[in-house]
C-alpha cells in the first residue's frame, strides 16, 4: 500500500518532522516567505494531508486544489486563517495546538507589559543613538509601577488565565472580562469580572488574549480607547485585527494613552513603511508568543501528532471540528 503524502509548509525542528515521516512521504516548503495561494495550490495538489501555520490561507479554493485532502493540522492555537466549517462540509478533521503555547506567550505578554510601563524599548534607542547622559535626572525616562497596578485582561482563556497568574507575583489587582464569567478562575487567582467598558476605564494596563472572530474584529477602536485613562497601556498578545491600527495610531500620537505593546498586527507582516513603526510610545514584536525554543517544539510536535494520527484515520489530541468526521 503506497504511503501518504504530507505537505508542511514550513521548515520544522527535525523532531517533529521525524514523527510525520515515519508514516507517510513529506514535501516541506523550504523558503523563510510562506509560499503563495497559488504555490500552495499547487503543492496541495496530491496531498493527503498538509500541516499549515497561520500564513496559509485554508480555505475552500485549496480544498478544491487538493482533491486527496483528508486532514489539516494546523500549527497554531488560533484558526482565523482556516476555513473550519468548509473542512467540516467536507469531512476533513482540521487538528490544533491548545495548552502548549500558553504559558510562553504569558510570559511574552508580561515582557511587553513590563517593557512598555518602564520604556525599556524606548529608552535603549535613545541610549544607543549616543543620548545618554552620565548625570542621573530625577525626571527622565519616567514609566509606571507594575506592581500593585490594575491589570484589565480581555478573554479568560488558556493564555488569559496564565496571564493572570502572573499577575499575582506583581500584587496586581486584576480585572477581567469575557463572554463566560468564570467564579473558579476569580477564587484561584483573586481576580474579578468587570464589565468590558468598566474595565477599559479602571485599567492601568489593558491586555487582550481573545481569539479572532466576527465579534472580536476591532474590539479595540477609537470609542474603547477614548474609555481608557490617558496614562493607560494596551498590550496585545491575540490577533492583530483584535485592534483596528489606524485608531491606535491616532490615540498613541496624539497621547490620549501613554503607549502600546504588540505581539500581533494588523496586517501581518507589518509593512515597513505602516505609521504605527514612527511611534515612539510603542513597543512592539513580530509575532513570538510562542517562540521559545522548548515551547515550539512541542508545539510542533503536537501539530506532527495530529497530523499523523489524521492521516491513519485516528482521532486527534486536538481535533477543531470532531464532527467532521461523524
Amino acid at each position: 500500500m503506497p504511503r501518504p503524502k504530507a505537505l508542511v509548509t514550513r521548515t520544522l525542528l527535525p523532531d517533529a518532522l521525524d514523527i510525520i515521516r515515519a508514516v507517510a512521504d513529506v514535501e516541506v516548503w523550504p523558503d523563510e516567505a510562506p509560499p503563495s495561494a497559488s504555490e500552495l495550490h499547487g503543492l496541495a495538489a496530491h496531498a493527503d494531508g498538509i500541516l499549515t501555520t497561520i500564513m496559509d490561507r485554508v480555505d475552500a479554493a485549496l480544498l478544491d486544489a487538493a482533491p486527496n485532502l483528508r486532514v489539516i493540522s494546523q500549527l497554531a492555537v488560533g484558526l482565523d486563517n482556516v476555513d473550519v466549517a468548509e473542512a467540516t462540509s467536507r469531512g476533513i478533521p482540521v487538528g490544533y495546538t491548545p495548552g502548549v503555547l500558553s504559558k510562553a506567550t504569558a510570559d511574552l505578554a508580561f515582557a511587553l507589559l513590563l517593557g512598555a510601563a518602564r520604556r525599556t524599548s524606548e529608552s535603549e534607542r535613545w541610549l544607543r543613538g549616543g543620548g545618554w547622559q552620565i548625570q542621573f535626572h530625577p525626571t527622565h525616562w519616567l514609566g509606571q509601577d507594575v506592581h500593585e497596578a490594575c491589570l484589565g485582561i480581555v478573554g479568560l482563556g488558556q493564555i488569559g488565565r496564565e496571564i493572570a497568574r502572573r499577575a499575582r507575583g506583581f500584587d496586581m489587582d486584576t480585572v477581567y472580562h469575557s463572554r463566560t464569567r468564570y467564579p473558579d478562575a476569580e477564587a484561584e487567582y483573586g481576580i474579578r469580572y468587570a464589565e468590558f467598558s468598566d474595565l477599559l476605564a479602571q485599567a492601568d494596563f489593558v491586555m487582550l488574549s481573545v481569539p479572532l472572530t466576527p465579534e472580536t474584529h476591532h474590539l479595540i477602536s477609537g470609542p474603547q480607547l477614548a474609555m481608557m485613562k490617558p496614562s493607560g497601556i494596551l498590550i496585545n498578545v491575540s490577533r492583530g485585527p483584535v485592534v483596528d491600527p489606524a485608531a491606535l495610531y491616532e490615540a498613541l500620537r496624539d497621547r490620549r494613552i501613554a503607549r502600546a505593546a504588540l505581539d500581533v498586527t494588523s496586517p501581518e507582516p507589518i509593512a515597513p513603511d505602516d505609521p504605527l513603526l514612527t511611534l515612539d510610545n510603542l513597543v512592539i514584536t513580530p509575532h513570538i508568543g510562542s517562540a521559545a525554543l522548548p515551547t515550539r517544539l512541542n508545539t510542533m510536535k503536537l501539530a506532527a501528532r495530529n497530523l499523523v494520527a489524521g492521516l491513519q484515520g485516528e482521532p486527534m489530541e486536538a481535533c477543531a471540528n470532531p464532527e467532521a468526521l461523524a
